[in-house]
Protein backbone atom coordinates (compact mmCIF):
# COMPACT_ATOMS: atom_id res chain seq x y z
CA UNK A 1 0.00 0.00 0.00
CA UNK A 2 1.20 0.63 -0.18
CA UNK A 3 1.08 0.17 0.95
CA UNK A 4 1.45 -0.08 0.96
CA UNK A 5 1.67 3.28 3.05
CA UNK A 6 -0.62 5.84 2.59
CA UNK A 7 0.25 9.58 2.29
CA UNK A 8 1.56 12.60 0.23
CA UNK A 9 4.71 14.60 -0.14
CA UNK A 10 5.21 17.61 -1.58
CA UNK A 11 7.30 21.03 -1.86
CA UNK A 12 6.76 24.29 -1.49
CA UNK A 13 6.17 25.26 -5.20
CA UNK A 14 3.64 23.19 -5.26
CA UNK A 15 0.41 25.18 -4.78
CA UNK A 16 1.80 27.44 -7.29
CA UNK A 17 2.34 24.73 -9.91
CA UNK A 18 -1.48 23.01 -9.48
CA UNK A 19 -2.45 26.74 -9.95
CA UNK A 20 -0.37 26.96 -12.85
CA UNK A 21 -1.72 23.46 -13.86
CA UNK A 22 -4.89 24.82 -15.19
CA UNK A 23 -3.70 28.30 -16.87
CA UNK A 24 -1.07 27.01 -18.62
CA UNK A 25 -1.66 23.06 -19.22
CA UNK A 26 0.91 20.28 -18.08
CA UNK A 27 1.25 17.14 -20.28
CA UNK A 28 2.25 16.40 -23.98
CA UNK A 29 -1.20 14.06 -23.82
CA UNK A 30 -3.53 17.02 -24.35
CA UNK A 31 -4.24 20.67 -23.70
CA UNK A 32 -4.27 21.81 -20.43
CA UNK A 33 -8.65 21.02 -20.22
CA UNK A 34 -8.14 17.85 -21.43
CA UNK A 35 -5.61 16.54 -18.90
CA UNK A 36 -6.74 15.10 -15.48
CA UNK A 37 -4.48 16.84 -12.30
CA UNK A 38 -5.19 14.59 -9.17
CA UNK A 39 -3.35 15.09 -6.05
CA UNK A 40 0.02 13.14 -5.65
CA UNK A 41 2.98 12.73 -3.82
CA UNK A 42 6.86 12.48 -3.97
CA UNK A 43 7.41 8.60 -4.47
CA UNK A 44 9.97 7.23 -2.03
CA UNK A 45 11.69 4.60 -4.45
CA UNK A 46 12.46 5.07 -8.23
CA UNK A 47 9.10 3.13 -10.06
CA UNK A 48 9.43 0.05 -10.27
CA UNK A 49 7.27 -2.27 -9.65
CA UNK A 50 8.86 -4.42 -7.16
CA UNK A 51 10.37 -1.25 -5.09
CA UNK A 52 7.50 0.37 -4.70
CA UNK A 53 5.68 -0.65 -1.52
CA UNK A 54 4.03 3.12 -0.87
CA UNK A 55 0.89 4.90 -1.92
CA UNK A 56 2.45 7.97 -4.03
CA UNK A 57 4.95 5.96 -5.93
CA UNK A 58 2.09 2.67 -6.58
CA UNK A 59 -0.66 4.72 -7.77
CA UNK A 60 1.88 5.41 -10.30
CA UNK A 61 3.18 2.60 -10.83
CA UNK A 62 -0.42 0.91 -11.23
CA UNK A 63 -1.58 3.33 -13.98
CA UNK A 64 1.92 2.43 -15.99
CA UNK A 65 2.15 -1.50 -15.97
CA UNK A 66 -0.31 -4.02 -16.70
CA UNK A 67 -0.28 -7.36 -14.76
CA UNK A 68 -2.17 -10.79 -15.52
CA UNK A 69 -5.34 -9.72 -13.83
CA UNK A 70 -6.55 -6.61 -12.46
CA UNK A 71 -9.05 -5.22 -9.88
CA UNK A 72 -11.83 -2.99 -11.05
CA UNK A 73 -13.58 -0.40 -8.98
CA UNK A 74 -15.31 -2.29 -6.46
CA UNK A 75 -12.10 -4.66 -6.51
CA UNK A 76 -13.48 -7.72 -8.79
CA UNK A 77 -10.15 -9.28 -10.36
CA UNK A 78 -10.25 -9.80 -13.82
CA UNK A 79 -7.58 -10.77 -16.64
CA UNK A 80 -5.73 -8.34 -18.04
CA UNK A 81 -2.98 -9.59 -19.98
CA UNK A 82 -3.44 -13.28 -19.26
CA UNK A 83 -5.21 -15.69 -21.38
CA UNK A 84 -5.40 -18.36 -18.96
CA UNK A 85 -4.28 -19.12 -15.61
CA UNK A 86 -5.10 -23.05 -15.41
CA UNK A 87 -4.33 -25.30 -12.05
CA UNK A 88 -5.74 -28.61 -10.49
CA UNK A 89 -4.45 -28.17 -6.97
CA UNK A 90 -3.63 -24.34 -6.39
CA UNK A 91 -0.02 -25.19 -6.26
CA UNK A 92 0.94 -25.69 -9.65
CA UNK A 93 0.14 -23.56 -12.32
CA UNK A 94 -0.21 -23.09 -15.86
CA UNK A 95 -0.07 -19.36 -17.07
CA UNK A 96 -0.80 -18.48 -20.55
CA UNK A 97 -0.21 -14.68 -21.30
CA UNK A 98 -2.07 -12.62 -24.65
CA UNK A 99 -0.43 -12.49 -27.16
CA UNK A 100 1.10 -8.91 -29.17
CA UNK A 101 1.40 -7.15 -26.26
CA UNK A 102 4.48 -4.62 -25.95
CA UNK A 103 5.76 -2.46 -24.03
CA UNK A 104 5.80 1.57 -24.71
CA UNK A 105 9.20 1.74 -25.66
CA UNK A 106 7.77 -1.08 -28.69
CA UNK A 107 9.48 -4.44 -27.47
CA UNK A 108 6.88 -7.61 -26.51
CA UNK A 109 6.25 -8.45 -23.48
CA UNK A 110 6.68 -12.40 -23.04
CA UNK A 111 6.40 -15.06 -20.78
CA UNK A 112 10.29 -14.36 -19.87
CA UNK A 113 9.31 -10.74 -19.38
CA UNK A 114 7.20 -12.16 -16.18
CA UNK A 115 9.43 -14.64 -14.96
CA UNK A 116 13.07 -12.64 -15.68
CA UNK A 117 11.40 -9.68 -13.73
CA UNK A 118 9.74 -11.90 -11.09
CA UNK A 119 13.11 -13.85 -10.25
CA UNK A 120 14.67 -9.82 -10.27
CA UNK A 121 12.17 -9.21 -7.34
CA UNK A 122 12.93 -11.95 -5.04
CA UNK A 123 16.85 -12.03 -5.57
CA UNK A 124 18.29 -10.81 -1.80
CA UNK A 125 21.09 -9.05 -3.50
CA UNK A 126 18.46 -6.62 -5.13
CA UNK A 127 17.34 -5.37 -2.12
CA UNK A 128 13.86 -4.95 -3.56
CA UNK A 129 11.09 -4.24 -0.67
CA UNK A 130 8.24 -5.92 -2.34
CA UNK A 131 10.78 -9.01 -2.86
CA UNK A 132 8.14 -11.06 0.17
CA UNK A 133 5.69 -10.86 -2.44
CA UNK A 134 7.65 -13.90 -4.03
CA UNK A 135 7.56 -15.69 -0.89
CA UNK A 136 5.36 -18.63 -1.79
CA UNK A 137 6.93 -19.91 -5.20
CA UNK A 138 9.28 -22.57 -4.59
CA UNK A 139 13.16 -21.54 -4.91
CA UNK A 140 12.17 -18.18 -3.17
CA UNK A 141 14.11 -19.19 -0.13
CA UNK A 142 17.41 -19.62 -2.18
CA UNK A 143 16.92 -16.77 -3.59
CA UNK A 144 16.41 -14.28 -1.32
CA UNK A 145 18.94 -16.02 0.90
CA UNK A 146 21.87 -13.35 2.05
CA UNK A 147 23.78 -14.22 0.20
CA UNK A 148 22.00 -16.16 -2.37
CA UNK A 149 22.20 -19.72 -2.82
CA UNK A 150 20.52 -19.74 -6.25
CA UNK A 151 19.83 -17.05 -8.82
CA UNK A 152 16.10 -17.72 -10.28
CA UNK A 153 13.27 -19.38 -8.30
CA UNK A 154 13.27 -23.28 -9.15
CA UNK A 155 9.22 -22.60 -9.13
CA UNK A 156 9.51 -20.77 -12.19
CA UNK A 157 9.34 -22.13 -15.69
CA UNK A 158 9.46 -20.90 -18.84
CA UNK A 159 7.48 -22.98 -21.69
CA UNK A 160 7.43 -20.86 -24.83
CA UNK A 161 7.03 -17.01 -25.74
CA UNK A 162 3.80 -16.66 -23.87
CA UNK A 163 3.29 -19.64 -21.49
CA UNK A 164 5.02 -20.39 -18.22
CA UNK A 165 4.95 -22.35 -15.32
CA UNK A 166 4.51 -21.68 -11.82
CA UNK A 167 5.13 -24.18 -8.93
CA UNK A 168 4.49 -22.70 -5.33
CA UNK A 169 5.47 -24.05 -2.14
CA UNK A 170 2.48 -25.40 -1.12
CA UNK A 171 -1.26 -24.39 -2.10
CA UNK A 172 -2.36 -21.20 -1.87
CA UNK A 173 -5.95 -20.10 -1.97
CA UNK A 174 -5.11 -16.44 -2.56
CA UNK A 175 -2.39 -16.58 -5.35
CA UNK A 176 -4.23 -16.07 -8.33
CA UNK A 177 -5.87 -13.32 -6.90
CA UNK A 178 -2.67 -11.91 -5.94
CA UNK A 179 -1.34 -12.03 -9.71
CA UNK A 180 -2.77 -8.30 -10.49
CA UNK A 181 -0.35 -6.79 -7.83
CA UNK A 182 2.44 -4.73 -8.43
CA UNK A 183 5.42 -6.92 -8.01
CA UNK A 184 3.90 -9.25 -10.53
CA UNK A 185 4.15 -6.94 -13.14
CA UNK A 186 6.43 -8.04 -16.58
CA UNK A 187 9.36 -5.66 -16.99
CA UNK A 188 11.14 -5.16 -20.32
CA UNK A 189 15.01 -6.57 -21.03
CA UNK A 190 16.54 -2.88 -21.15
CA UNK A 191 15.17 -2.30 -17.37
CA UNK A 192 17.71 -4.50 -16.46
CA UNK A 193 20.53 -1.93 -17.74
CA UNK A 194 20.21 0.26 -15.37
CA UNK A 195 17.16 -0.14 -12.74
CA UNK A 196 17.05 3.07 -10.64
CA UNK A 197 17.36 4.78 -13.79
CA UNK A 198 14.60 2.92 -15.53
CA UNK A 199 12.64 3.61 -12.58
CA UNK A 200 13.36 7.54 -12.90
CA UNK A 201 12.09 6.86 -16.52
CA UNK A 202 9.60 3.26 -16.75
CA UNK A 203 8.93 1.82 -19.77
CA UNK A 204 5.43 -0.27 -19.32
CA UNK A 205 2.66 -2.14 -21.08
CA UNK A 206 0.07 -0.64 -18.77
CA UNK A 207 -3.03 1.88 -19.94
CA UNK A 208 -0.71 5.48 -19.50
CA UNK A 209 2.98 5.68 -20.62
CA UNK A 210 5.77 7.97 -18.82
CA UNK A 211 6.06 11.55 -19.95
CA UNK A 212 8.09 13.31 -17.14
CA UNK A 213 8.50 13.79 -13.48
CA UNK A 214 9.38 17.07 -11.85
CA UNK A 215 10.72 15.46 -8.83
CA UNK A 216 8.36 16.99 -5.29
CA UNK A 217 6.76 18.52 -7.50
CA UNK A 218 4.53 16.71 -10.58
CA UNK A 219 4.49 13.32 -12.58
CA UNK A 220 2.60 13.68 -15.65
CA UNK A 221 1.67 10.29 -17.67
CA UNK A 222 -0.47 9.97 -21.13
CA UNK A 223 -2.60 7.90 -22.57
CA UNK A 224 -0.32 4.35 -23.89
CA UNK A 225 -2.20 4.09 -27.47
CA UNK A 226 -0.89 0.58 -27.37
CA UNK A 227 -2.81 -0.77 -24.18
CA UNK A 228 -5.22 -3.98 -24.98
CA UNK A 229 -6.26 -4.32 -21.61
CA UNK A 230 -9.65 -4.10 -19.65
CA UNK A 231 -9.10 -0.68 -17.86
CA UNK A 232 -7.94 1.63 -21.30
CA UNK A 233 -7.60 5.73 -20.07
CA UNK A 234 -11.10 7.57 -20.44
CA UNK A 235 -8.98 10.91 -20.51
CA UNK A 236 -6.48 12.66 -22.42
CA UNK A 237 -3.76 11.90 -19.03
CA UNK A 238 -2.94 12.06 -15.71
CA UNK A 239 -0.89 14.88 -13.94
CA UNK A 240 0.19 13.92 -9.85
CA UNK A 241 0.83 17.24 -8.24
CA UNK A 242 2.36 17.22 -4.90
CA UNK A 243 0.80 19.52 -2.66
CA UNK A 244 2.56 20.72 0.59
CA UNK A 245 -0.73 20.34 2.43
CA UNK A 246 -4.03 18.83 2.05
CA UNK A 247 -5.56 22.31 2.86
CA UNK A 248 -3.70 23.75 -0.04
CA UNK A 249 -5.12 21.07 -2.08
CA UNK A 250 -8.79 21.05 -1.14
CA UNK A 251 -8.60 24.83 -1.82
CA UNK A 252 -7.29 24.56 -5.37
CA UNK A 253 -10.29 21.57 -5.53
CA UNK A 254 -12.58 24.25 -4.45
CA UNK A 255 -11.21 26.31 -7.04
CA UNK A 256 -10.95 24.01 -9.85
CA UNK A 257 -7.65 24.16 -10.05
CA UNK A 258 -7.39 20.25 -9.25
CA UNK A 259 -9.83 17.92 -10.40
CA UNK A 260 -9.42 14.83 -8.06
CA UNK A 261 -8.31 15.00 -4.55
CA UNK A 262 -8.81 11.35 -2.21
CA UNK A 263 -8.35 12.45 1.20
CA UNK A 264 -10.11 16.03 2.33
CA UNK A 265 -8.65 17.59 5.26
CA UNK A 266 -9.60 17.10 8.66
CA UNK A 267 -10.60 21.00 8.68
CA UNK A 268 -13.21 20.21 5.87
CA UNK A 269 -14.36 17.09 7.23
CA UNK A 270 -17.36 18.59 8.51
CA UNK A 271 -18.67 21.00 5.43
CA UNK A 272 -17.08 18.73 2.40
CA UNK A 273 -20.00 17.41 1.49
CA UNK A 274 -22.04 21.07 1.76
CA UNK A 275 -19.36 22.63 -0.13
CA UNK A 276 -18.77 20.08 -2.92
CA UNK A 277 -22.85 19.15 -3.32
CA UNK A 278 -23.07 16.24 -5.47
CA UNK A 279 -18.53 16.25 -6.20
CA UNK A 280 -18.38 15.19 -2.51
CA UNK A 281 -17.40 11.33 -2.69
CA UNK A 282 -18.09 9.27 0.65
CA UNK A 283 -16.95 5.03 0.63
CA UNK A 284 -16.10 2.49 3.10
CA UNK A 285 -12.17 1.16 1.65
CA UNK A 286 -9.81 -1.49 2.93
CA UNK A 287 -7.37 0.99 4.49
CA UNK A 288 -6.32 0.84 8.45
CA UNK A 289 -4.60 3.42 10.34
CA UNK A 290 -2.22 2.02 13.16
CA UNK A 291 0.59 2.81 15.72
CA UNK A 292 3.74 0.70 15.87
CA UNK A 293 6.73 0.60 17.25
CA UNK A 294 10.18 -1.56 16.88
CA UNK A 295 11.24 -3.37 20.17
CA UNK A 296 14.95 -1.77 19.88
CA UNK A 297 12.86 1.39 21.68
CA UNK A 298 13.22 1.45 25.40
CA UNK A 299 10.63 0.31 27.36
CA UNK A 300 9.03 -1.51 24.45
CA UNK A 301 11.38 -4.76 24.25
CA UNK A 302 9.63 -8.48 25.19
CA UNK A 303 7.35 -8.63 28.21
CA UNK A 304 7.31 -4.94 29.22
CA UNK A 305 6.96 -4.04 25.77
CA UNK A 306 3.56 -6.03 25.29
CA UNK A 307 2.28 -4.38 28.43
CA UNK A 308 2.63 -1.17 27.49
CA UNK A 309 1.82 -1.95 23.75
CA UNK A 310 -1.66 -3.02 25.05
CA UNK A 311 -1.58 0.04 28.21
CA UNK A 312 -1.64 2.36 25.46
CA UNK A 313 -4.13 0.89 23.01
CA UNK A 314 -6.59 0.28 25.89
CA UNK A 315 -6.02 4.54 27.13
CA UNK A 316 -6.83 5.21 23.19
CA UNK A 317 -10.42 6.42 23.44
CA UNK A 318 -11.06 6.05 19.09
CA UNK A 319 -14.33 6.60 19.00
CA UNK A 320 -14.10 10.16 20.56
CA UNK A 321 -11.33 10.74 17.79
CA UNK A 322 -12.81 9.45 14.96
CA UNK A 323 -16.49 11.79 16.15
CA UNK A 324 -14.54 14.30 17.23
CA UNK A 325 -12.38 14.70 14.07
CA UNK A 326 -12.81 12.84 11.58
CA UNK A 327 -16.77 13.24 11.48
CA UNK A 328 -17.65 9.56 10.74
CA UNK A 329 -15.05 9.21 8.06
CA UNK A 330 -13.02 6.86 10.54
CA UNK A 331 -14.33 3.63 12.01
CA UNK A 332 -12.65 2.50 15.16
CA UNK A 333 -10.12 -0.57 14.18
CA UNK A 334 -11.54 -3.75 15.41
CA UNK A 335 -8.84 -6.30 13.80
CA UNK A 336 -5.67 -5.99 12.23
CA UNK A 337 -6.87 -5.92 8.49
CA UNK A 338 -9.70 -3.97 6.99
CA UNK A 339 -13.52 -4.35 7.80
CA UNK A 340 -14.65 -4.21 4.29
CA UNK A 341 -12.53 -7.17 3.27
CA UNK A 342 -14.17 -10.84 2.72
CA UNK A 343 -13.36 -12.81 6.36
CA UNK A 344 -13.56 -9.73 8.21
CA UNK A 345 -14.91 -10.53 11.79
CA UNK A 346 -15.25 -7.80 13.95
CA UNK A 347 -15.39 -10.25 17.62
CA UNK A 348 -12.15 -11.90 17.38
CA UNK A 349 -10.70 -13.36 20.74
CA UNK A 350 -8.48 -10.65 22.57
CA UNK A 351 -10.02 -7.63 20.56
CA UNK A 352 -10.80 -6.49 23.81
CA UNK A 353 -7.61 -4.36 23.64
CA UNK A 354 -8.96 -2.11 21.43
CA UNK A 355 -11.43 -0.92 23.45
CA UNK A 356 -11.04 2.05 25.91
CA UNK A 357 -10.54 1.09 29.43
CA UNK A 358 -8.66 3.63 30.89
CA UNK A 359 -8.68 1.19 34.07
CA UNK A 360 -7.53 -1.89 32.74
CA UNK A 361 -4.88 0.93 30.39
CA UNK A 362 -3.81 1.94 33.99
CA UNK A 363 -3.18 -1.89 35.45
CA UNK A 364 -1.42 -2.98 32.88
CA UNK A 365 1.21 0.38 32.54
CA UNK A 366 1.85 -0.50 36.28
CA UNK A 367 2.21 -4.12 35.77
CA UNK A 368 5.30 -2.91 33.01
CA UNK A 369 6.70 -0.24 35.63
CA UNK A 370 7.21 -2.95 37.54
CA UNK A 371 9.30 -4.59 35.49
CA UNK A 372 11.24 -1.66 34.34
CA UNK A 373 10.15 2.49 35.82
CA UNK A 374 8.83 4.50 33.09
CA UNK A 375 11.20 7.65 32.19
CA UNK A 376 11.26 9.47 29.31
CA UNK A 377 8.13 10.53 26.64
CA UNK A 378 5.93 8.41 24.34
CA UNK A 379 6.56 9.98 20.80
CA UNK A 380 4.51 9.27 17.94
CA UNK A 381 6.25 10.26 14.63
CA UNK A 382 3.99 11.07 12.17
CA UNK A 383 4.75 12.90 8.49
CA UNK A 384 3.30 16.41 8.72
CA UNK A 385 2.38 16.59 5.36
CA UNK A 386 -0.25 13.80 4.97
CA UNK A 387 -2.97 15.07 7.50
CA UNK A 388 -1.97 13.16 10.26
CA UNK A 389 -1.64 16.30 13.33
CA UNK A 390 -4.90 16.02 14.67
CA UNK A 391 -5.44 12.57 15.16
CA UNK A 392 -1.91 11.78 16.21
CA UNK A 393 -2.16 14.76 19.32
CA UNK A 394 -5.19 13.76 19.97
CA UNK A 395 -4.02 10.13 20.57
CA UNK A 396 -0.72 11.23 22.39
CA UNK A 397 -3.28 13.16 24.62
CA UNK A 398 -5.50 10.24 25.35
CA UNK A 399 -2.55 8.49 26.38
CA UNK A 400 -1.03 11.39 28.62
CA UNK A 401 -4.32 12.12 30.39
CA UNK A 402 -5.17 7.99 30.78
CA UNK A 403 -1.91 6.99 31.54
CA UNK A 404 -0.46 10.06 33.27
CA UNK A 405 2.93 10.26 31.06
CA UNK A 406 4.00 12.56 29.13
CA UNK A 407 2.86 11.38 25.21
CA UNK A 408 3.40 14.01 21.98
CA UNK A 409 2.76 13.83 18.48
CA UNK A 410 6.67 14.40 16.64
CA UNK A 411 6.12 15.69 13.47
CA UNK A 412 8.10 14.85 10.14
CA UNK A 413 8.48 16.71 6.98
CA UNK A 414 7.45 14.76 4.33
CA UNK A 415 6.44 11.05 4.45
CA UNK A 416 10.02 10.37 2.67
CA UNK A 417 11.36 11.21 5.74
CA UNK A 418 9.90 9.08 8.00
CA UNK A 419 9.59 5.92 5.62
CA UNK A 420 13.21 6.72 5.71
CA UNK A 421 14.16 6.64 9.40
CA UNK A 422 11.73 3.36 9.75
CA UNK A 423 13.14 1.52 6.91
CA UNK A 424 16.76 1.71 8.32
CA UNK A 425 15.36 1.29 12.06
CA UNK A 426 16.52 4.56 13.06
CA UNK A 427 12.77 6.12 14.06
CA UNK A 428 13.59 5.60 17.77
CA UNK A 429 9.58 6.06 18.67
CA UNK A 430 6.40 5.37 17.96
CA UNK A 431 5.11 6.13 14.56
CA UNK A 432 1.94 5.74 12.56
CA UNK A 433 1.48 3.74 9.80
CA UNK A 434 -1.29 2.89 7.34
CA UNK A 435 -2.20 0.33 4.45
CA UNK A 436 -4.10 0.59 2.02
CA UNK A 437 -4.95 -2.37 -0.02
CA UNK A 438 -2.75 -3.34 -3.35
CA UNK A 439 -4.86 -6.41 -4.05
CA UNK A 440 -8.83 -7.06 -2.54
CA UNK A 441 -7.24 -9.96 0.27
CA UNK A 442 -6.92 -10.20 4.44
CA UNK A 443 -3.74 -12.20 3.34
CA UNK A 444 -2.27 -9.01 2.07
CA UNK A 445 -2.81 -7.21 5.07
CA UNK A 446 -1.52 -9.84 7.31
CA UNK A 447 1.42 -11.22 5.48
CA UNK A 448 2.75 -7.82 4.30
CA UNK A 449 2.73 -5.96 7.85
CA UNK A 450 3.42 -9.06 10.29
CA UNK A 451 5.02 -12.33 8.90
CA UNK A 452 8.42 -13.05 9.67
CA UNK A 453 10.69 -10.71 7.27
CA UNK A 454 8.72 -9.58 5.50
CA UNK A 455 10.50 -6.29 3.57
CA UNK A 456 6.62 -4.35 4.90
CA UNK A 457 7.09 -5.69 8.18
CA UNK A 458 7.89 -2.28 9.82
CA UNK A 459 7.65 -3.16 13.70
CA UNK A 460 9.88 -6.37 13.04
CA UNK A 461 7.17 -8.73 14.01
CA UNK A 462 8.32 -12.03 14.28
CA UNK A 463 5.96 -15.47 15.77
CA UNK A 464 6.41 -18.54 14.02
CA UNK A 465 2.85 -19.89 15.41
CA UNK A 466 1.12 -16.60 13.20
CA UNK A 467 3.55 -17.51 10.77
CA UNK A 468 2.15 -21.60 10.87
CA UNK A 469 -1.33 -20.26 10.90
CA UNK A 470 -1.47 -17.60 8.34
CA UNK A 471 0.20 -20.91 5.64
CA UNK A 472 -2.36 -22.71 6.82
CA UNK A 473 -4.96 -20.74 6.23
CA UNK A 474 -3.20 -19.97 2.62
CA UNK A 475 -3.55 -23.94 1.96
CA UNK A 476 -7.16 -24.12 3.20
CA UNK A 477 -9.37 -26.05 0.61
CA UNK A 478 -12.80 -23.34 0.56
CA UNK A 479 -12.70 -19.65 1.71
CA UNK A 480 -14.54 -20.35 5.22
CA UNK A 481 -11.56 -22.68 6.32
CA UNK A 482 -9.06 -19.99 5.46
CA UNK A 483 -11.00 -17.59 6.71
CA UNK A 484 -11.29 -19.77 10.51
CA UNK A 485 -7.21 -19.98 10.34
CA UNK A 486 -7.15 -16.05 9.42
CA UNK A 487 -9.10 -15.44 12.42
CA UNK A 488 -6.71 -17.59 14.94
CA UNK A 489 -3.74 -15.91 13.09
CA UNK A 490 -5.41 -12.69 14.21
CA UNK A 491 -5.70 -14.14 18.31
CA UNK A 492 -2.07 -14.14 18.43
CA UNK A 493 -1.29 -10.63 16.70
CA UNK A 494 -3.44 -9.52 19.25
CA UNK A 495 -2.42 -12.23 22.37
CA UNK A 496 1.22 -10.32 21.60
CA UNK A 497 -0.34 -6.73 20.26
CA UNK A 498 1.91 -6.74 17.32
CA UNK A 499 1.11 -3.09 16.99
CA UNK A 500 -1.68 -0.74 18.08
CA UNK A 501 -4.89 -0.98 15.36
CA UNK A 502 -6.42 2.81 15.36
CA UNK A 503 -8.89 3.10 13.03
CA UNK A 504 -10.31 1.54 9.26
CA UNK A 505 -11.53 4.20 6.69
CA UNK A 506 -14.35 5.25 4.69
CA UNK A 507 -12.75 7.78 2.26
CA UNK A 508 -13.39 11.44 2.28
CA UNK A 509 -12.99 12.45 -1.67
CA UNK A 510 -13.87 14.81 -4.05
CA UNK A 511 -14.06 15.91 -7.36
CA UNK A 512 -13.62 19.40 -9.07
CA UNK A 513 -16.51 21.13 -11.32
CA UNK A 514 -14.68 20.44 -14.40
CA UNK A 515 -14.74 16.38 -13.99
CA UNK A 516 -18.05 14.75 -14.59
CA UNK A 517 -17.03 11.12 -13.59
CA UNK A 518 -14.86 10.64 -10.37
CA UNK A 519 -14.88 7.12 -8.49
CA UNK A 520 -13.50 5.72 -5.66
CA UNK A 521 -12.31 2.03 -5.84
CA UNK A 522 -12.33 -0.68 -3.24
CA UNK A 523 -8.64 0.39 -1.69
CA UNK A 524 -9.86 4.01 -1.95
CA UNK A 525 -7.73 5.87 -4.81
CA UNK A 526 -9.62 6.76 -7.37
CA UNK A 527 -10.12 5.10 -10.31
CA UNK A 528 -7.72 6.79 -12.26
CA UNK A 529 -8.73 5.77 -15.89
CA UNK A 530 -11.93 6.07 -15.66
CA UNK A 531 -11.72 9.74 -14.55
CA UNK A 532 -13.49 12.14 -17.32
CA UNK A 533 -13.73 15.38 -18.05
Amino acid sequence: MALRLRTITASAAAALVAMSLALTGCSTGGTDTDVVTVNGGEPQNPLVPTNTNENMGGRVVDRLFAGLKFYDAEGKAHNEMAQSIETADRQHYTIEIKPDWTFSDGSPVTAKSFVDAWNYGALGTNGQVQNWAFSSIAGYDEVSADPPKAQTMSGLKIVDDHTFTVDLKQPSIDFELELGFAPFYPLPESAYKDMKAFGEHPIGNGPYKFDSWEHNVKLDLSPNPDYHGGRPAKNKGLSFVMYQSYDTAYADLQAGNLDALDVIPDTALATYKEDLGDRAISKPIAYSQHIGIQPSVPHFGGQEGLLRRKAISMAINRQQIADNIFHGTRVPARDFTAFTLDGFRDNLPGSEVLQYNPEEAKKLWAQADALSPWSGTYQIAYNSDGGHQAWVEAVANSVKNTLGVDAVGVPYPTFKNIRDEIKSKTVGKAFRYGWQGDYPSMFEFLTSMYLTGSGTNDTEYSNPEFDRLLFAALAAPTPDQAYDLVAKSQEVLFRDMADIPIFDYNVAAGRSDRVTKAEVTWSGLFDFENIEK
